[in-house]
């Protein structure tokens, strides 16, 4: 008896000590010390028998956000075993990252293509098929990047780059002074701290370096900065504070906001929070636009598509700001969209929830007008590495520039990489007009997207008020042009530029039917537009004449894929009237069987129904004295719009 009382006691004490180390682990989790959280989640994970998930989900987290790939994956396998189809997009996301971060690319790809076709979505089938078509193709592609780890890199993370007139403004915790300062529970490093050098312009080398701005230095994190042109508005990324101390959310995490500063002879004479700032989520990684108009930046604010998603305010001449708007789903993701910076017309961000090499992947992203970007492009394998690689600047003539990354081979944490970029071996301008088929006159806004071999959209542009565009193409490749514009119809060509001295490939025009041109009104409702059917006397066989009509409402809708139609048929009054109705539905049906057989969908037609002699449209019924001409006139078919 004694014995069994003593293993019981030893189970219970077995089984409070791994309910007190799973409580550790969640406070310290709940924390942001991730490195202590990891440690005890091992020790929790190693003792119980029957582990709760959620310890699983966390262990892997807390490697993950400290960039540990190996035993990330090996807690976040556990829970892709457990819970499988279960789990959540964004946990199958961080699974696939962490394969992608031990560089088992081939399983991370299976994985994928089985967990789409498993949730059915087709459009996101086609975006990953399209992105690793693309990322296959830049194997190939001649590499246009040269990049150099710099002496500058501290064993602590250095990163953020802003250019700041000839010298440069990095991120770093290093903390070269203040060694009694507090640590960083997320990592155990310093907070960071900016510091501005000199540059190299031969090399590209940072040098000199110093603390930017005493003024900035707090207890905690300043990091992240953007300039004016003119060099005398800075903004940049703190904790959230309230005189000094760290402000909480409800939580008890203490999120990050922008601080917009005023900068003469050096110094910051004033400083104040922007409108978008909160104390309930993050907002950061502020990057202006080169002319002052826009503000770019990163956010977990609620209504994203993923954990942080990528914004943007407009800036006015008086100070004040814009509403705040998403980028929307071409540029944002399930995952972290962020590091925002803009330069001649193309958004550079970094993201983990493309398809990529491993954690954070530079991209870029054609501006087209009106806060509209192309499908973003990866930068490739040098710029991308399996690791996080991050923070990418470019300067205004597109040669040179500086990105972060924590891959291997740095000299510490996050290390600061320069560029060099050379320009392609050949590019030829493209330019057209989009104008309407039926007047000619120009279509301002119309989207006009450039796709490759792979069927992936390479740049866009819009078509101006006079319907020109104009887009640069590197040269000796085919590619397909697409011009669209919502209300009007979609037209594609294919072109090939030539190999040398190209000049401007002019006359790449396009004709967009306008909706309104098909279509007429008819009392209360409106029809497509087209000539009467004729169909041969007692039968309701398609004739040669008919098809060249029905093919119009096929192009119709073809070119409208919401438009919605109904068939009405109709007969003059000669004939019994039992049979004209009979007739006209067999018309009717023999009218929609024709449409279906060209590849329209049976849902897009909701009703085909004959109504004989019912519906006259003049006074020649039964017994009436008309003429040929005006009996004709009763014989039709309409096409009725029911949805556009």
């Amino acid at each position: 008896m004694k014995k069994i009382i003593t293993l019981c006691l030893l189970l219970v004490s077995v089984m409070m000590f791994s309910q007190q180390t799973l409580k550790k682990a969640d406070k310290l989790f709940n924390q942001m010390a991730y490195k202590e959280a990891a440690k005890t989640y091992e020790e929790y994970l190693e003792n119980a028998k029957k582990p709760l998930v959620s310890a699983y989900r966390n262990a892997a987290d807390s490697y993950y956000f400290l960039d540990d790939n190996v035993n990330a994956l090996k807690w976040y396998k556990k829970l892709y075993q457990v819970q499988n189809q279960s789990l959540t997009d964004e946990y199958f996301r961080r699974y696939l990252q962490s394969l992608r971060g031990v560089r088992d690319y081939d399983t991370a790809d299976q994985l994928t293509r089985e967990f789409l076709k498993q949730k059915g979505d087709e459009k996101e089938i086609e975006r990953y098929v399209s992105q690793k078509k693309y990322a296959d193709s830049l194997e190939k592609a001649p590499q246009r990047y040269a990049i150099r780890n710099l002496e500058i890199n501290s064993p602590n993370s250095d990163f953020g780059t802003a250019f700041y007139g000839d010298k440069v403004v990095y991120s770093s915790t290093k903390d070269s002074i203040n060694f009694d300062r507090k640590l960083y529970t997320w990592n155990e490093q310093p907070f960071l701290d900016l510091y501005i050098t000199d540059r190299n312009s031969a090399t590209g080398a940072l040098f000199n370096e110093t603390f930017f701005l005493q003024e900035l230095r707090t207890k905690y994190h300043t990091a992240t900065v953007t300039f004016s042109k003119d060099l005398n508005t800075i903004y940049y990324t703190t904790n959230t504070l309230k005189k000094k101390k760290l402000l909480n959310d409800a939580a008890g995490t203490n999120n990050f906001h922008i601080m917009k500063g005023t900068l003469e002879n050096g110094k910051i004479i004033k400083s104040e929070s922007v409108p978008f700032n909160s104390t309930d989520y993050s907002v950061g990684h502020p990057s202006l636009s080169p002319d002052g108009k826009w503000l770019f930046f990163a956010s977990d604010m609620p209504g994203g598509y993923g954990s942080i998603d990528i914004y943007v305010v407009e800036l006015f001449d008086d100070g004040t700001m814009g509403p705040v708007k998403n980028l929307g789903p071409t540029i944002n993701t399930i995952g972290r969209d962020m590091f925002p910076f803009f330069s001649n017309g193309i958004l550079y961000f970094s993201s983990d929830g493309y398809y990529g090499y491993g954690g954070l992947d530079v991209y870029e992203s054609n501006f087209s007008g009106k806060m509209n970007f192309s499908a973003p492009r990866s930068l490739g394998k040098v710029i991308n590495s399996n690791k996080d690689d991050f923070s990418f600047i470019i300067d205004s003539t597109d040669t040179y520039g500086y990105f972060s990354s924590n891959r291997a081979g740095g000299k510490g944490d996050d290390d600061i990489y320069s560029f060099t970029k050379t320009k392609a071996a050949c590019d030829q301008l493209v330019s057209g007009k989009v104008t309407t088929v039926k007047s000619k006159e120009p279509v301002e806004g119309a989207t006009i997207k450039v796709y490759d071999l792979f069927e992936t959209v390479m740049q866009q542009t819009t078509s101006d008020k006079e319907g020109n565009y104009h887009i640069s193409l590197p040269c000796a490749a085919t590619y397909r042009l697409e011009a669209s514009k919502q209300n009007y119809s979609t037209k594609s060509q294919k072109i090939t530029t030539v190999k040398a001295n190209p000049g401007e490939m002019k006359g790449v025009d396009f004709e967009l039917d306008k909706l309104q041109d098909l279509i007429i009104p008819d009392g209360d409702h409106e029809k497509i537009d087209i000539n009467t059917i004729f169909f041969d006397y007692n039968k309701a066989t398609i004739t040669p004449q008919a098809t060249v009509e029905l093919d119009k409402v096929v192009y119709a809708m073809t070119q409208f894929p919401t438009l919605r139609i109904k068939i009405e048929s109709h007969t003059d009054s000669r004939g019994k009237d039992a049979y004209n109705l009979k007739l006209s539905n067999e018309r009717a049906k023999a009218t929609a069987a024709y449409i279906f057989s060209k590849g329209i969908a049976e849902n897009r037609i909701e009703s085909a129904i004959g109504y004989g002699e019912t519906r006259l449209l003049n006074t020649c019924g039964n017994h009436s004295k008309c003429t040929e001409a005006e009996h004709s006139i009763n014989r039709r078919s309409d096409f009725i719009i029911v949805a556009k």
